[in-house]
């Protein structure tokens, strides 16, 4: 087997609307082809013995077992790889069960689809997953040395990837409130909420946490003087930065007990609590100098009580645990070290901060701590007797949390509270001894010890004890209070031909509105009225570069085939989803084959539309009209036919469409009819005269109408938008040339030549046309467009794209030629004539050099701002901007409206 691809999803796609994530193997079975699993000797039973747990899996057969009689009965290895892959993430820790496998149209190519969690660990699980089928093909097992090297690799991997247990709270917090995030490829951050709504979050920092606040709880002897001012209780003590001025320190406290850390420190690290004599302090004194980044050390008095971590969030205790540091309780039989891993056989003990626990790892600092208790780790704990490992809590060093939230005094609360807004912090974790946290720190010489900013929540949301808290919840809560939005309007624009020009008419509209407008076509990004980044951008990463601005008040975006296929789209939901039409292009890329698998590709726009938002759908073309069955959102059409069935019956029952009628560009909403504009007056229609304008202007109108927009915006939009190579670049460009016309479409396939043809055959003059086609078509789409070409010219230049995407050079246009003359052939008037010119700049300027008085020049190019400044330099009369100016003198009077 080889593995000849492999693409991470990672939004809504052609596999699967609800699962975003996943993982596309392209994968060539070779000599295992027409090999079923019951006709390879072993392999059912190789299976079986290397993952035993696949029998949980059960797969289209509906119960337990369900895949492994699959593959006992015969099922190919692609299926195979599928479940493998599944079940290797599951025993690395991310549970995952959905997949889908299917056969490619080349021979023995599958694509194998499968779900993951973290990217990198669902990439390797499905290499893995194939070395181990291999292997149970070739030898019948697969080492268990190699499955526990793939195992510990993936939850390797999966501890690397992770966000975090603080993190990872707040994220599945917004996912249950149907809020949008996204991953920000700096520092860590997540975004929630989109454009102008959107919050930030680094761990439990976030954009509303202060500087000073931040700055102020890193300072622990700061801190202690501001609170100590505002009469809260903290600890006595002093800093100093020599040992010579350690006994001092220490009288200066009241003598022992006393503890000592580090002034800049965080995570327990460098610090030693209840200390009682001069050689311990000494250590402790070095060790907490090591850990400060100013070789500044805290001496303090030490206070007998209980260690508690309080969680404020938004000026609300939100969460109290109680804390113990990692510790063994003797059984009178067991040494600390055997303690020590029984107790890290408990489960829920994990690496880092994977899981509820962490595992008690043995290290000098444990040493110390033991022997200041009598101990080594061969000593034999009395039973019910308890060794302390640590001298501080932190569930890190294998410390374990009990909830007490509901136990607190009322003044402690308030005193909490009190202390978070004294530090200036919006997330706030406070460390707290005290003898009893049900009475009041006062009463019983409870005090503060610090304050901490981006507090974990492990041990609020999953204790060792008690019950878990939805902090994250609180935090939400903060970002988004009730009515505040979080998302801005997304309005999604995809087909096959008309996207760019339809996105820019509808941003263009949207902009009327006053609101800035982000959007995205195949010549670049935009924020408002400038280019924030050139190139084809219709895919996830230009949407997000839209959704995670932060003066973005709408995005309309355009999403392209390769994206959805690539990488599924940019957001999970949107507000408006049009589909143009779908057309017989890009035909045989990316394992798309058929004109029915690419309306699927398209319908993955109409079906994120959200239950309350609109999919704008186009009633003529019989591939999108049907998609209303899919979508879960209201449906409104858009058709150039007021006698369209669907348009009829649709809007007979109440619903709302557009449509083309007596000479204008309707509303249509139950029995009324709200009339925008003639099209005549719309310049992007060439005077009424462009049909396939006028079918993408009526989707933007009826797309800004289901969003709300009022009519005289549409109005306004309609009338300023021109389609001129400034504001659409290569959509129908027409120049004035004085004797003639040059036009500049980026018609690259049957259906845009076909659409353009109802424009070019109504020229009265002579037409020459400069065409061509992406290299990576089918031949027959060659042939296709060679055909189209001799009904729209008079005369024919046929070119090739400087890049013909592995296509060898002259046999396009050679496939064009042969369509030509199958025309030419059997027409009982020849008149096409037609010549090979392969380099594009030398075809547009002999077509220009040839051009006839009052005739029309049409290139059809690779690079369109290359084909306009050709033109450019020939110094044009004018670009037509107008339906007056387009009618005289830069459209002959011979042409006819719509």
């Amino acid at each position: 087997m080889k593995i000849l691809r492999v693409q991470t999803l990672r939004g809504p796609n052609y596999w699967s609307i609800r699962r975003h994530k996943l993982i596309v193997m392209r994968l060539d079975l070779e000599d295992l082809t027409e090999r079923y699993t019951s006709d390879i000797p072993g392999f059912y039973e190789g299976l079986v013995n290397v993952l035993p747990s696949l029998v949980e899996h059960y797969c289209s057969v509906g119960n337990r077992g369900g895949f492994l009689s699959r593959v006992q009965r015969g099922t190919l290895m692609g299926h195979v790889i599928e479940h493998v892959a599944l079940e290797l993430q599951t025993l690395a820790g991310t549970p995952m069960s959905f997949g889908r496998t299917r056969e490619t149209s080349t021979p023995g190519v599958f694509q194998v689809v499968y779900q993951y969690e973290s990217e990198h660990v669902g990439r390797y699980g499905g290499r893995a997953a194939v070395r181990l089928c291999q292997s149970i093909v070739n030898t019948g097992t697969y080492s268990p040395e190699e499955l526990t090297q793939d195992l510990e690799d993936l939850k390797e991997l999966r501890a690397q990837s992770g966000l975090g247990p603080s993190t990872e709270a707040i994220v599945a917090e917004a996912e249950a409130r149907g809020l949008p995030y996204l991953e920000l490829d700096t520092r860590f951050m997540i975004q929630f909420g989109y454009g102008i709504y959107q919050k930030r979050v680094q761990a439990t920092l976030t954009g509303q946490t202060g500087i000073l606040g931040v700055e102020l709880a890193c300072d622990k002897e700061g801190t202690k003087k501001m609170l100590h001012k505002a009469g809260v209780p903290v600890p006595i003590g002093t800093v100093i930065r020599y040992h010579e001025d350690l006994q001092e320190a220490i009288n200066y406290v009241g003598g022992y007990p006393v503890a000592i850390k580090p002034l800049d420190g965080n995570h327990g690290r460098g610090i030693t609590l209840n200390i009682t004599e001069w050689e311990t302090a000494g250590a402790a004194y070095d060790q907490a100098s090591e850990a400060s980044k100013t070789r500044s050390v805290i001496v303090e008095r030490f206070y007998q009580g209980s260690d508690y971590r309080v969680l404020v969030v938004n000026g609300k205790v939100v969460a109290v645990a109680e804390r113990t540091p990692a510790h063994v309780i003797g059984d009178g039989r067991s040494t600390i070290s055997e303690l020590i891993e029984i107790t890290n056989l408990d489960p829920r003990r994990g690496t880092g901060h994977d899981n509820v626990l962490t595992r008690i790892e043995v290290d000098q600092m444990v040493l110390s701590i033991m022997a200041q208790q009598g101990y080594t780790l061969d000593s034999v704990l009395p039973e019910g007797e308890r060794c302390f490992l640590r001298a501080t809590a932190n569930l890190s060093t294998g410390g374990s949390a009990i909830d007490q939230t509901d136990i607190v005094h009322p003044e402690n609360i308030w005193l909490f509270s009190r202390v978070a807004k004294i530090i200036g912090l919006d997330i706030a974790g406070i460390d707290v001894i005290t003898p009893d946290i049900t009475r009041p720190l006062r009463e019983i010489d409870g005090v503060i010890v610090e304050v901490n900013a981006a507090p974990g929540f492990r041990m609020h949301v999953s204790p060792s004890e008690g019950l878990p808290r939805n902090v994250a919840g609180a935090v939400m809560d903060m970002l988004f209070p009730p009515g505040q939005p979080a998302r801005i309007p997304i309005m999604a624009i995809t087909g096959t031909n008309g996207k760019t020009t339809t996105t820019r008419l509808l941003a263009h509209i949207m902009k009327q509105t006053g609101q800035m407008v982000g959007y995205t076509t195949t010549d670049g990004t935009y924020i408002g009225d400038y280019l924030a980044e050139p190139g084809d951008n219709t895919g996830p990463q230009s949407a997000h570069l839209i959704l995670s601005d932060p003066t973005v008040e709408v995005a309309v975006l355009e999403a392209a085939r390769g994206g959805i296929l690539r990488s599924g789209l940019g957001f999970a939901s949107c507000e408006v989803g049009v589909v143009l039409n779908v057309a017989a292009d890009h035909l045989g890329l990316g394992d798309i084959d058929t004109i029915e698998q690419m309306a699927k590709v398209k319908s993955v726009v109409a079906e994120t539309v959200m239950p309350k938002g609109y999919a704008v759908l186009n009633a003529d073309d019989p591939l999108v009209a049907p998609m209303a069955e899919r979508v879960k959102a209201q449906v409104a059409y858009f058709s150039m036919n007021p006698e369209n069935e669907i348009i009829l019956s649709h809007t007979a029952a109440g619903g709302l469409a557009a449509v083309y009628e007596n000479g204008y560009l309707s509303i249509l909403k139950g029995d009324w009819t709200l009339r925008i504009e003639r099209a005549v007056n719309v310049p992007l229609t060439m005077a009424g005269k462009a049909p396939f304008m006028i079918a993408n202007a009526l989707a933007a109108c009826l797309a800004a109408f289901a969003q709300g927009v009022k009519i005289e915006h549409i109005q306004q939009g309609l009338a300023s938008f021109v389609a001129s190579s400034a504001q659409t670049p290569g959509r129908m460009n027409l120049f004035n040339m004085g004797e003639y016309h040059a036009l500049v479409d980026y018609a690259h396939n049957p259906a845009s030549y076909e659409a353009l043809g109802g424009f070019i055959k109504n020229w009265p003059g002579h037409r020459i046309g400069v065409v061509g086609g992406p290299g990576d078509r089918r031949d027959e789409d060659f042939v296709t467009l060679g055909r189209l070409s001799a009904e729209m010219f008079d005369e024919i230049i046929v070119k090739e794209d400087d890049d013909n995407r592995g296509r060898q050079r002259g046999t396009g246009a050679s496939l064009i030629c042969e369509g030509i003359q199958q025309v030419v052939s059997h027409s009982s008037e020849p008149r096409v004539k037609h010549e090979t010119i392969l380099n594009e700049i030398e075809a547009i300027n002999t077509a220009l050099n040839r051009a006839h008085t009052g005739g029309l020049v049409v290139i059809l190019p690779e690079s369109v701002s290359r084909a306009i400044r050709l033109i450019e330099d020939r110094n044009p009369i004018s670009e037509n901007l107008s339906p007056q100016t387009a009618m005289a003198p830069a459209v002959p009077q011979g042409l006819r409206p719509a």
